[in-house]
């Protein structure tokens, strides 16, 4: 029971953070996410306590440590362009050991690192405790325009069996005695890329005429209509009311700073 379950972005679990509402903490996320994004790079201690926050929400939430930290390396192209920014920019430099690095570059590459982490991890926060359907239910009771609702429920609920279709596609080419290296994959590894495409088109097709034949008309009722309680929401907005307390402190402490 306390392994990964359902979507593979999923964590099963039976805390708080996986009860609470979806459309909730999707609302709690967005507020954490523009708290840091609007915090002066300046601050550097702001960062901390915004890290410290999502920190005890992951405590909260019983997703293990490293199953965050295999989520999180998404992030490597973001601290890759992080690291490259101080040796690119322009401007007054510091010295740095045996570098010459650009000031503006440090306090740029620092604000992207800090930022998109935080960011990052607030968003695997939210996929780890909320399944992928819930979600979609989440985003209708939002009110987001109705066709992206559908576009999303239908990608998450297909996503694995296109996932199935290339595992199989792999299977059947490693049977065969292909292995991966070197220029020469490079073709087959493109034909089989354009297979997969075409195969998820026609299996689109034929699911939208199997809809079509039960009478779909392009609307989908997503929205479960229950209530939510007001002790709920209470709860799910401490954090990123907390978030925007620092956001704003640390705004008041450095004058605006230079982002």
């Amino acid at each position: 029971m306390g392994g990964p379950h359902g979507h593979t972005l999923h964590f099963h679990g039976h805390s708080p953070l996986h009860r609470a509402p979806a459309h909730v903490k999707v609302v709690a996320t967005l507020g954490v996410v523009l708290a840091v994004v609007a915090t002066p790079r300046e601050a550097v201690w702001a960062f901390a306590v915004h890290l410290a926050l999502l920190v005890g929400v992951a405590v909260v939430s019983t997703v293990p440590p490293r199953y965050l930290a295999r989520r999180l390396v998404i992030e490597i192209p973001f601290v890759l362009l992080a690291v490259t920014m101080p040796f690119i920019a322009t401007g007054p430099t510091v010295p740095v050991g045996p570098f010459e690095l650009s000031q503006a570059g440090l306090w740029a590459g620092w604000g992207l690192f800090a930022k998109g982490s935080l960011g990052a991890l607030a968003a695997v926060l939210l996929a780890a405790t909320t399944e992928g359907g819930d979600l979609v239910s989440g985003l209708a009771r939002l009110r987001v325009p109705r066709q992206l609702v559908l576009v999303l429920s239908f990608m998450i609920r297909y996503l694995d069996v296109v996932s199935g279709e290339m595992r199989r596609m792999r299977v059947a080419r490693e049977s065969r005695g292909f292995r991966t290296g070197g220029l020469r994959s490079w073709p087959v590894l493109g034909s089989t890329a354009g297979a997969l495409f075409v195969r998820s088109y026609e299996r689109g097709e034929r699911v939208h005429l199997a809809m079509l034949s039960r009478g779909f008309q392009g609307r989908v009722d997503l929205d479960d209509g229950v209530a939510v309680r007001a002790t709920t929401w209470s709860a799910a907005l401490v954090v990123p009311a907390a978030a925007v307390v620092v956001a704003t402190t640390a705004w008041a402490l450095t004058g605006g700073g230079v982002r």
